[in-house]
This record gives structure tokens, sequence and C-alpha cells, in this order.
């Protein structure tokens, strides 16, 4: 087992398979001058895979695929085939662009679910918060997901003042379509010019549903990071993650692994691993691991502190979430 000084057991692994996005949300990258890292400093595939087989052998049971964007790396296909291999839950967060010329690899890997990133249902406002016109193809390619019998899982990052006033049109959207919307309140990485008042709250959300639907809470597993809702007669149901108001660090079973190979222990660290360069070396990667995880502070990387209200963004010591991979 990997695990922390307060005892939490860590079985959820995320990969980043690059820092590059076919979108340029602005909450996620910092700006157009971005520079996207060169591909000899990003894990290859081969690495991926290693890297990957050493976590699964100390009691990895989930792993999930993040980016930027996982899909636009040219050799997603081959990554997602060989971790397919493993003994492992195997998932995806994307922003939906490119899942219908990856289909066939999903199918092939068993992934059962996927997560797609989608902040709102105007086609406008999508333009706006991307500047991609892939809206129609995003939301074909959640069609075809369901089609074919894959989960489907909506990411909405909630900003006050920007896409608060579509909360209840993603409710609606779950009546007939057995969709999971995520609500996710909007939290601070570098450059993201996040302030606390555009954070709209778990409660807030629950204010503006119950005006105009009835819902109940329902369990949720062990280690989740979302509270889940379900509503009477609708086929989807809704969950929020509520990081800055209401943190759940206390079960949390999550490492990151970055696209250039660095391991960090949470989200909000102000530190991080560098495992591809002891794997490139020869190095015993696992020692370097347990480190790593066994530093990781009690919550929100230390970093945050409870009151979201008084955080100064500008001083958190981050990546920005693009480099993270979420």
């Amino acid at each position: 087992m990997i695990e922390d000084s307060f005892g939490r057991v860590h079985d959820y692994l995320r990969i980043s398979l690059t820092d590059n996005c076919n979108f340029r949300c602005f909450y996620c990258m910092p700006d157009e001058e971005y520079d996207f890292t060169p591909a000899s400093r990003l894990m290859q595939a081969n690495e991926i895979v290693t890297l990957a087989e050493i976590f699964v052998a100390e009691g990895v049971k989930k792993i999930r695929l993040t980016g930027g964007e996982p899909l636009v790396r040219k050799d997603a296909a081959l990554i997602i085939a060989e971790l397919g291999k493993l003994p492992v839950e195997l998932t995806m967060t994307t922003n939906g662009s490119r899942l219908h010329d990856m289909l066939p690899a999903l199918l092939s890997a068993n992934i059962r679910s996927v997560n797609i990133s989608l902040d709102t249902l105007q086609e406008e406002k999508f333009l706006l918060a991307t500047r991609s016109r892939s809206f129609k193809q995003v939301l074909s390619n959640i069609e075809l997901l369901l089609d074919h019998g894959i989960a489907v899982k909506v990411n909405m990052v909630l900003m006050k003042g920007f896409n608060d006033s579509e909360i209840n049109d993603f409710i609606a959207w779950t009546k007939f379509k057995p969709l999971q919307i995520r609500f996710i309140e909007f939290m601070p990485f570098s450059g993201n010019r996040w302030t606390s008042n555009k954070v709209f709250s778990q409660q807030e959300i629950l204010d503006v549903i119950s005006r105009e639907y009835i819902y109940h809470a329902v369990a949720s597993k062990p280690n989740d990071t979302a509270r889940h809702f379900k509503l009477p007669d609708h086929f989807g149901s809704f969950a929020i993650i509520s990081t800055m108001t209401a943190p759940f660090c206390d079960t949390c079973n999550r490492m990151r692994l970055t696209a250039d190979g660095k391991l960090k222990n949470c989200l909000f660290s102000n530190g991080e691993t560098d495992l591809l360069t002891v794997l490139r070396s020869g190095g015993d990667v696992l020692p370097v691991i347990k480190t790593c995880i066994w530093q990781k502070e009690k919550e929100l990387g230390g970093q945050l502190g409870r009151n979201f209200e008084t955080l100064n963004a500008e001083m958190l010591n981050n990546r920005s979430m693009i480099t993270i991979g979420g």
C-alpha cells in the first residue's frame, strides 16, 4: 500500500498525458502565450506504462487519464491500449472534442466511464470560454458514448456571473439522459484569475436547484470527492464537488502524475517529486513515491486554509491547472 502519515491509503492515480490542449479555457490555461512542454521532457508511452505498473503493484485500483486534453496526444490510443491491460479501473477526463475518433480505443480498453468538461449549454458562451467551435461535436460525442454504454459525467466548473444561471438547465438535461452533472466550485491555480467572489458555493447551488426541483441526497462511495443527489423521475443525477467551502481531504486517496513525470501528493501541494528523472537514470522509483505521499499535508496542500474568502490566490505556490492535469 501507498500510505501517508495520516493513515490514508492512496489507491487512485491520475496520469496527465500532456499539458497541450485544443481548447483555451481561461480558468485552466494562464494565457495565450503559454509554452507547452517539449516532447522530450514528457513521459514517453513506455515510461507511462512502467510507472503505472509500479503503482498498480502497490495497490492502485483506479487510473484516470487527464491533460491538458489527453486525446490530442498522438500516441494516446497506444497508451490507452497498454494501460487497459492492467488490473485497474481505467477512466478519463476529456473536453470531449475527439472522442468520436478514439471510441474504438476506449471500447477495446474496457473504459466504462468518462468525465467530460462542459461549463455551458450555450454555444456562444462555449466559444467565449474555450475559444473553440467544437460545441456541437462535444454534445454529439456525449450521445455517442451513451449509445455505446459508456457512463458520462459532465464536469461543470461554476463561476459566479458567468454560468451560474445555467445550473437548472444542466439539471433539466438529466430528465431523459442518464448523465451525472458534477457542479465544481471554482478553485485557484496559477494564472487563472481566481477571486473568492467568483466562487458559487455548494449551498448556493442547492438553493438554486431547490427553486425548481425536489432532490434527495444519496450515499457516496468511500473516498468520493463529491456529494451525490438524485431527482425523482430523472434518468440522471447530480453531484457537487465543494473543494472551497466543504473540503473532503480526510478520505483523500488521490495521487497526480504530471505529464513531465512529477508526482504531486495533492492538487494544491506546493511541492512535487520528480519520478521521470529517477526512472530514466535507472533508479528505484518506489521509495521516492512512498516518501512523497508520506509527506502529504493533512488538507488542501497546507496552503489554502478553511476560509476561502480571505485567500490571496496570488500567494499560492502551485502550477496552473493545465500543467497539473486536474
